[in-house]
């Protein structure tokens, strides 16, 4: 009888799957989107969300969420500010593309056409590299590589371009895919070269006035400065807290706009209308196609549908396909923001997500349940199902760092006097680090490219330290330092994998 009950369960919920699969569910966007995003404010700890549902040339929905502040009651509406990150890369890609398309250039124009300082470590593969190169990420970096010595730093684009110059790809040229932040500010200030203005003043007029974004902001210096805007959070020693905004200006093509979900809509309305806002063409649809035609692997992908796909690389938009449709999208994350884009051409839908806090996922889970919602999909939860890996992942942190500050009340003594590890320390990629005496056995360090930043490192036994950045974005870890014939000789660098995966080794010069 059990069994048969069992089997009885199994037929109906397999005939339930199979009825859902082909029944629409937009209802859910009608009916239960509010509750699904409220719920996730409080599961997430979320302060505030705003989303845009864009589908057949209307806006079906446009909505803020929560609060622009932790503690405070300004709430976030359809004109609050966020900072968008790397949703800013598809805006640098399509202006060079607009370009392309006016004979100011050429995609496949050599880089050092208009920059005649630019260069690789490797010298061909700087001679060789296209603008189209830079736009797909394949120079043969590591993902993220080089963030920690460019991101929220003090460097001038002109800095961080000659830095990059002197960067050692991991992979040969043309190789493998891996994102590089500082190739798109590279792309970026070939505007300049042909245009006569800056890449900022070049967005203004050519894409942010015409599509009527008016208030969109091109440079993180000008966002603390507004009025309706919202304030980063990120987890602090388990607690949500607000933190200031990262200073991105020298990085700018790659991460530094500032938008809403109303200003957005315009934006991925005019991409799904190929270009045109009513009758006028305000980016011709060559350009918009060139963005969208896949440069590059990036890798697979698995749904929670049992999907494997292909998961491609355009022009400042990652291509994948999902339940038959041909997915456009990008993600945006920076300190204390996380954001998503995403366009399906073919369904005239497209769907933004825009959060403040930089310790969530759901910005991710809310664009696949909307689509899972429109292409007639099972009801998966992509919430709840992202937050216990979340919780499971953030759970195997905590013990990590428990265990290391239990080391650091163990008063373990260090292998050498404390005033032996102090000095300035040299990375060739980075520059100059300072370690001095802090409290008690506690050291301080300081970077010379990120002066309001220091890292607190507390002795846990021999020659390692518990490291505690001020800028909780760079985590907490472990900085081991190296030792030859019983002298200090270098150190090494840590920083969460938001910013970069691999250590930095400085060099002690003094």
């Amino acid at each position: 009888m059990k069994k048969c009950l069992v089997l009885l369960l199994s037929f109906v919920a397999s005939v339930s799957l199979i009825h859902a699969q082909g029944t629409d569910r937009t209802s859910f966007i009608k009916d239960s989107i509010d509750v699904y995003v409220n719920r996730a404010l409080t599961n997430w700890r979320i302060p505030g969300v705003a989303v845009c549902i864009i589908k057949d040339n209307k806006i079906v929905l446009m909505k803020g969420y929560g609060i622009k502040e932790l503690g405070l009651p300004e709430r976030v509406d359809e004109n609050t500010l966020f900072m968008i990150g790397s949703n800013t890369k598809a805006f640098t890609a399509t202006a060079l593309a607009m370009l392309q398309e006016s004979k100011k250039l050429s995609l496949d124009d050599y880089v050092t056409k208009y920059l005649p300082y630019f260069k690789l470590e490797n010298k061909a593969a700087g001679d060789q590299t296209i603008i189209r190169d830079l736009l797909c990420h394949r120079l043969g970096f590591k993902t993220f590589q080089g963030d920690f010595a460019f991101y929220n730093s003090n460097l001038t684009r002109q800095q961080i371009i000659d830095k990059l110059g002197h960067m050692k790809a991991t992979y040969p040229f043309r190789t493998k895919w891996g994102y590089t932040n500082a190739a798109f500010l590279t792309a970026g200030e070939i505007i300049p070269r042909v245009s006569g203005k800056t890449w900022e003043a070049y967005l203004k007029e050519n894409i942010f006035a015409p599509l009527g974004m008016t208030n969109t902001l091109a440079l993180t210096a000008d966002l603390p400065k507004s009025f309706n805007k919202t304030v980063p959070h990120t987890l602090v020693d388990e607690r949500l807290s607000a933190v200031p905004y990262a200073q991105l200006d020298g990085l700018a093509p790659a991460a530094s706009i500032s938008s809403s979900v109303n200003d957005m809509s315009k934006w991925v309305m005019a991409l799904l209308n190929n270009g045109k806002v009513g009758a006028r063409q305000v980016i011709p649809e060559a350009a918009i196609m060139a963005t969208r035609q896949p440069q590059d692997y990036v890798g697979s992908v698995r749904h929670l549908n049992g999907e494997i796909n292909y998961e491609l690389y355009g022009l400042g938009w990652f291509l994948q396909d999902y339940a038959g449709h041909r997915i456009v999208m990008h993600d945006g994350g920076v300190t204390g923001y996380v954001s998503s884009v995403t366009l399906v051409p073919q369904d005239h839908l497209g769907i933004i997500v825009l959060t403040n806090t930089d310790e969530n996922e759901f910005y991710d889970a809310l664009r696949w349940e909307i689509m899972d919602a429109y292409f007639k999909q099972p009801y998966r939860n992509y919430s709840d199902t992202y937050l216990g890996a979340y919780k499971t992942n953030a759970a195997s942190a905590q013990k990590v760092i428990k265990k290391l500050r239990d080391s650091v009340l163990l008063n373990l003594p260090t292998a050498q006097p404390a005033s032996n590890y102090t000095g300035r320390y040299y990375n060739e990629l980075y520059g100059n680090m300072t370690i001095t005496p802090g409290e008690n056995n506690d050291l301080e360090a300081r970077f010379e490219h990120h002066p309001k930043m220091f890292v607190k490192l507390q002795p846990i036994g021999g020659n390692r330290f518990f490291a505690t950045f001020s800028d909780a974005i760079y985590g907490k870890t472990v900085f081991p330092f190296t030792v030859q014939n019983g002298k200090i000789t270098g150190i090494k660098v840590k920083v969460a994998d938001f910013v970069e995966a691999d250590p930095y080794e400085f060099k002690k010069v003094n």
